[in-house]
């Protein structure tokens, strides 16, 4: 059996089985007065922080969007696309939710993004892109996490990295390559 020959939801735990703790989840979920009695109160830095979390997790919702809908893609691995997709959707959703019950706005898709559509040729391509967008994303929550002034969201924050850090690892092996390149993520 190929990877691909799996059943993604059966692979994939996603967002509700990540180990949030408690007043991590009642800020997502916006009890904020339980979240804020337990871990500080949000900043509008810490809105500002979640605002460019969104804007990332947007744009790898329209990417998943072009690479389901190049037809390079095999049935596999357009259904893991499809997965990633998913997880991305629940990231911006908790993510708008949590602006929205912090006084903040939180920033839409953009109509357009400037995707390298002409250097995706094969599906090899293609998951090189999803692949390269994970890591930036595994990147920039790993920046994020410790400028957060709420500890709280610095939690789910990093929740959300470990997800991303898996997209990148899982897209790297289905290219053939090592799934975790070095023992640190630079």
């Amino acid at each position: 059996m190929s990877f691909f020959d799996a059943n993604p939801r059966r692979m994939f735990l996603g967002k509700s089985a990540m180990m949030l703790s408690g007043s991590a989840i009642a800020m997502l979920a916006g009890n904020d007065a339980l979240a804020a009695a337990q871990g500080g109160d949000a900043t509008s830095a810490d809105v500002r922080i979640l605002n460019t979390a969104l804007g990332a997790e947007l744009e790898a919702i329209a990417a998943y969007q072009l690479g389901a809908e190049s037809g390079l893609l095999q049935s596999g691995p357009r259904a893991l696309a499809l997965t990633f997709q998913g997880h991305h959707k629940e990231h911006a959703d908790v993510l708008a939710k949590t602006i929205a019950k912090l006084g903040g706005s939180a920033v839409t898709a953009k109509q357009k993004y400037a995707f390298p559509t002409d250097t995706l040729k094969t599906q090899a391509d293609v998951l090189r892109f999803a692949a390269s967008l994970e890591k930036g994303a595994v990147s920039a929550y790993l920046g994020a996490v410790p400028l957060f002034g709420n500890r709280e969201l610095a939690k789910a924050a990093a929740s959300i990295l470990g997800d991303e850090a898996m997209h990148w690892a899982i897209l790297r092996n289905a290219l053939g390559e090592a799934p975790v390149p070095s023992a640190f993520m630079v």
